[in-house]
């Protein structure tokens, strides 16, 4: 059988082809990148044990007295690889001069289920001093194995109030913790914020079925609010609060606050007058 010239080059230019497009799949360069993870986190700090090295992250790459949602992922020494299949629990623990108590914090999940990075949710209730301190420990399993890992947590005192730990009036201490909006404008704001109970020194579950009543007020102008605000509420049992901020002008603000039962009462926070001109549970915005 003979082969014209066309038809020969014809077959080389496919041959050709087929081994760049094998060359170009194989190409480290063009594989997934572990780092798209991590796109718009900043490393918090790095902690290690003998076998790993568990790195924490965050938007801010900080740590901050209230709400903080957490990222980490865990990267095998031996291997520099990262681990797509780890159990994670963590306890954080503040360390007190007489006594140790934890905070509300989340189960940690994973973000995706190809991925190696995990996320979840911690509510430091009270900044640190010179003599007490945070610390989280970090329990982890691998296939059969378990580890564990422990490191000191920076949570300094923050000039604006993100955070309430208050007694109620029917005896329950709860901490109730502003989430959202992160970046607040001149408009009405989805507002998010959790409320959680201490069961005991080291649990902190969510309430659930309550309302939180805001009221936001600008102390410097008057002590005028705003229109259009809406309580906040869950959507399901476990899950945060969600309602909306409306926010009139730029400035000082305070979000008074109520909680109240699903029967109505009010366990904690006061209604806003011309006689009370605050309640004793409130955030603070300044933006």
């Amino acid at each position: 059988m003979k082969f014209s010239f066309k038809t020969i080059f014809a077959l080389l230019a496919m041959a050709f082809l087929v081994i760049s497009c094998r060359t170009s799949d194989d190409d480290p360069i063009n594989a997934v990148n572990p780092n798209t993870e991590i796109e718009g986190l900043l490393k918090i700090k790095e902690v290690t044990n003998d076998t790993h090295v568990i790195e924490l992250y965050s938007k801010s790459g900080t740590t901050t007295l209230g709400y903080n949602d957490i990222k980490l992922r865990i990267k095998n020494k031996s291997t520099n690889q990262y681990e797509k299949n780890a159990t994670i629990t963590w306890k954080p623990m503040m360390h007190m001069t007489s006594m140790m108590h934890s905070c509300p914090n989340s189960t940690v999940q994973k973000v995706s289920s190809d991925g190696s990075l995990y996320s979840g949710y911690i509510v430091f209730q009270m900044p640190e001093n010179a003599t007490e301190y945070w610390d989280l420990k970090i329990d982890y399993t691998i296939g059969s194995t378990t580890y564990t890992a422990t490191t000191v947590i920076n949570v300094p005192v923050e000039t604006k109030k993100t955070v309430n730990s208050f007694m109620g009036s029917d005896g329950v201490k709860y901490v109730m913790a502003y989430i959202d909006p992160k970046s607040p404008k001149v408009a009405t704001n989805d507002m998010t914020l959790g409320v959680w109970k201490m069961q005991d020194m080291n649990n902190f579950p969510v309430i659930d079925g309550y309302t939180v009543k805001v009221d936001p007020r600008m102390p410097g102008m008057g002590n005028h609010s705003s229109p259009n605000n809406v309580h906040a509420t869950q959507t399901a049992a476990g899950k945060l609060y969600n309602g909306k901020l409306s926010l009139t002008m730029t400035g000082c603000w305070k979000i008074n606050l109520q909680l109240v039962k699903g029967d109505g009462t009010v366990v904690a926070g006061q209604e806003v007058t011309d006689a009370n001109p605050a309640s004793t549970i409130f955030f603070e915005l300044d933006f």
